[in-house]
């Protein structure tokens, strides 16, 4: 996508070291979006000058139960915590070169905190977004409050005020395009050499079909329930589902096994293949395709919907396979599930496409320059 700017030309060192404040929603460590999209790189930033403080909207505890069903009183209590460590960033915003921005800076009201950093502080910011976050969506959990309250619009609006935009794609980087003339592509990353840094031994006595996501995501794995039931009639094998809540949906096959941060390699490692099930829609087609990188990276083949960026990080039939329909879903599975030869030959290339291209190493220089003004 020509009109997307991309730093191009790569100098040894940068130009000017940063004491850099993020600014995100959850508490580190947590939420997928901000372990790969800057968490991660906090090591590389340290080992370059940089210096870095973090402050999240919610704390620990309230990460715990903000998706879980009830406590009112503690959600609203959370919020107006959050809202006061936002009031105190605010006044120690002076006292860092740059403003990292993940998402907003509070998931309600006007957007007056990135207004007053960029326009009164004049701060350079770096707003950064995974997701089609300007399109109406919100956890079924929270969905009633949130429509309510949160502000789509503010998305557009803090992309006019940043000094740059920082997106997982190029359909966000068209949505930002339009607001902001400085844009860069910064794919969602894996960490290929401290933390995904092995590969499935494909050793299994019993086929494991494999999907990680969380309690918003779960819900794409509904598509996929006919077909689950159809190989059944044919197949022995396990569906496992690493999640902080389980399917709606029950099968024979099916294991739910808990999300852990410190198991997550671990239980990920028993797939013998992965999905990645999508629906047709704008929204989807914001996604940066975060689970198809996980297990490819572990040496997983992954099976993918055909939307968005899956078709780029998935090359069908030789790393995974990108699926349209059921039936081309029921295939896929069911060739690998039947042919261990086949299944041996998928695995072999899956790891250096993420290595080569979507690794935090490969993308290192990138994630450096969104704090180069010099380079602006």
């Amino acid at each position: 996508m020509n009109r997307i700017f991309i730093f191009a030309e790569i100098d040894e060192t940068l130009s000017f070291i940063m004491r850099i404040l993020f600014i995100c929603p959850y508490p580190s460590g947590e939420a997928p979006s901000q372990r790969f999209r800057y968490e991660q790189y906090f090591n590389i930033l340290k080992e370059n000058g940089h210096t870095y403080s973090t402050s999240s909207f919610l704390t620990h505890s309230a990460w715990k139960i903000v998706y879980k069903p009830g406590h009112l009183t503690s959600k609203v209590f959370a919020i107006f915590k959050g809202y006061f460590r936002r009031v105190f960033d605010f006044f120690r915003a002076p006292f860092y070169d740059a403003i990292f921005i993940h998402r907003e800076s509070a998931p309600f009201g006007i957007p007056w905190f990135e207004w007053l950093i960029t326009k009164v502080f004049r701060k350079y910011t770096v707003f950064d977004f995974d997701d089609a976050i300007w399109i109406p969506n919100a956890s079924e959990t929270n969905k009633n409050l949130t429509m309510m309250l949160k502000r789509f619009g503010n998305t557009a609006k803090i992309c006019s005020w940043s000094s740059v935009v920082s997106v997982g794609n190029s359909y966000l980087g068209d949505y930002a395009y339009k607001h902001n003339k400085r844009v860069v592509i910064n794919p969602t990353t894996i960490d290929t050499d401290e933390y995904h840094n092995t590969t499935a031994s494909h050793s299994n006595e019993v086929f494991v079909i494999g999907w990680t996501g969380s309690h918003s995501t779960v819900q794409y794995l509904d598509e996929l329930y006919p077909v689950f039931k159809e190989l059944e009639k044919k197949y022995d094998f396990e569906v496992h589902v690493i999640c902080d809540v389980p399917p709606k949906f029950q099968l024979k096959s099916l294991k739910f096994v808990k999300w852990s941060k410190i198991n997550e390699i671990d239980d990920l490692l028993k797939f013998n293949v992965g999905l990645m099930p999508l629906r047709e829609d704008i929204w989807a087609k914001g996604k940066c395709g975060f689970k198809a990188l996980q297990y490819m990276a572990l040496g997983i083949p992954a099976i993918v919907s055909g939307v968005g960026v899956n078709a780029e990080i998935v090359d069908n039939g030789i790393n995974g396979f990108v699926c349209k329909t059921t039936s081309e879903w029921y295939d896929a599975l069911e060739k690998i599930i039947s042919d261990p030869s086949f299944l041996k030959k998928l695995s072999e290339g899956t790891r250096q496409k993420i290595v080569d291209n979507y690794s935090t190493r490969s993308n290192k220089e990138n994630f450096l320059r969104l704090f180069d003004k010099e380079k602006r």
